[in-house]
């Protein structure tokens, strides 16, 4: 049953139910707009680990204030229920969009542009998404990007903590993540390869008949011949993209900038090799 009310926040309606969560699109009548209300669902609010994990979200994305990060307005309880009050991205997600149509290199490479100095600030602050994807990826009423959720991101620290866990979307975690090893920035630079990927063919570079499938083959395959699927497109790409998706986080771009700088290179025509 949908509350009528969360908070201050009045509820307009459900959008979506997530593994641990369910998003509410709410208007908040002390400043006048709608906001989105994401709650821990109940059975996952009586288990202290999952309260401070929710909890850990709120804060991580507030000790960001990136302007290309979806910002949170408030955090609150609900009884026992812990709640995140987010910005209203009036333009949907880029899942929606692909769905629809195929971006034009400008388009994405602008994307690409905005989402990588956002996740440059992130890793700068230790914090590793964990889970780039489209349906993360969110827009403005300007059309503008903003990455979203995270609801699985990791703060990386210096000290001597083995534990890992399997955490992401099978389509786009990195090799490492599918075989529950630790996980650095690069992790995150793999799945924006993926994301590039998807948006210059209009697919996944893997396809399994299941996610255990699905990962092995992020682990154990080589980055498809994008050319095979795009014949008409430079060359180049798949330079970036085995750069950006090789199996060894050594081997990848040492940040998300530099693979933004190689991507607008390339669409703007002025394409220049740094040690591909």
């Amino acid at each position: 049953m949908t509350p009528t009310n969360i908070g201050r926040y009045q509820i307009l309606s459900e959008l979506a139910q997530g593994g641990m969560g369910v998003i509410f699109l709410a208007h908040d009548p002390f400043v006048q707009r709608s906001v989105i209300i994401k709650v821990l669902t109940y059975q996952f609010a009586l288990e202290e680990y999952h309260r401070e994990f929710f909890q850990q979200e709120a804060k991580i994305i507030a000790s960001l204030e990136h302007p290309y990060i979806v910002p949170v307005y408030d955090f609150g309880w609900q009884g026992s229920q812990p709640y995140i009050v987010m910005r209203y991205m009036v333009g949907g997600s880029l899942a929606d969009i692909m769905k629809v149509k195929r971006l034009k290199l400008a388009e994405f490479s602008k994307i690409i542009q905005r989402l990588c100095e956002a996740l440059d600030a992130a890793h700068e602050r230790n914090i590793i998404h964990r889970d780039i994807k489209p349906g993360n990826i969110l827009f403005d009423i300007d059309k503008e990007a903003f990455l979203a959720d995270f609801g699985i991101a990791k703060i990386k620290s210096d000290a001597n903590d083995d534990e890992e866990w399997v955490a992401g979307t099978p389509n786009y975690m990195s090799p490492e993540q599918c075989l529950s090893q630790k996980v650095d920035k690069r992790s995150d630079i793999y799945s924006m390869g993926v994301l590039l990927f998807n948006l210059l063919t209009g697919q996944a570079p893997f396809r399994g008949t299941s996610n255990e499938d699905l990962m092995d083959k992020h682990v154990n395959q080589p980055v498809p011949n994008i050319l095979d699927l795009e014949p008409d497109l430079p060359a180049a790409w798949q330079e970036i993209l085995n750069k950006a998706m090789a199996k060894s986080p050594a081997d990848r771009y040492t940040s998300a900038g530099d693979l933004a700088k190689d991507v607008q290179g390339l669409v703007s025509g002025k394409w220049y090799w740094r040690n591909l």
